[in-house]
Parts: structure tokens; C-alpha cells; sequence
């Protein structure tokens, strides 16, 4: 039988660090994910709060990652397709 994900959430190690990036660095690290999908993660919470004007995510919800994901399927001439993922 498989722990519920409330039991896995609460086993996890309290964050280290203050700061969000750390953060998420700490808890990929933990998860054991590669280092190159750690660094990709970071990249693109990164691109998406300097698009939101360094505003915490916390504080941005449906959106402003809508408007972020469009802008990344029009301003980098990503395939019409791809539109359809930011409305969900």
C-alpha cells in the first residue's frame, strides 16, 4: 500500500533556506531529480518572475501565468498548437 500524499508531504525535511530559488534548489535536490532538470526548473521560475516584475509567486495566480505562458508562445514564435496550452 502506497503512503497518501498528505503522509509524503509531511515526511519531507523543513526548507533551509529563506530565499525562493534556494528553496526550490533544496527540495529538487531532495527529490534526487537531475541536475539538469533542477537547473531548468529554476530557469523558467526565474523568467517568470522577472516577466511579473520580481513579484513573488505567491502573490500571482491564474493570470498572470496565463499571460506569461501566451507571451512565451508569441513572442518566441512557438507553434499555434501550443496556444491552446495557456488557456488551459
Amino acid at each position: 500500500m502506497q503512503p497518501s500524499r498528505r503522509s509524503l508531504s509531511q515526511s519531507r525535511p523543513p526548507l533551509r533556506s529563506a530565499r525562493l530559488l534556494d528553496q526550490v534548489r533544496e527540495r529538487i535536490r531532495y527529490c534526487h531529480y537531475a541536475l539538469r532538470t533542477e537547473r531548468a526548473y529554476v530557469f523558467w521560475i526565474r523568467r517568470f518572475i522577472l516577466f511579473n516584475g520580481r513579484r513573488h509567486p505567491r502573490e500571482l495566480s491564474g493570470p498572470e501565468v496565463e499571460r506569461f505562458v501566451t507571451h512565451l508562445a508569441t513572442a518566441r514564435g512557438a507553434p499555434a498548437i501550443w496556444s491552446g496550452f495557456a488557456a488551459g
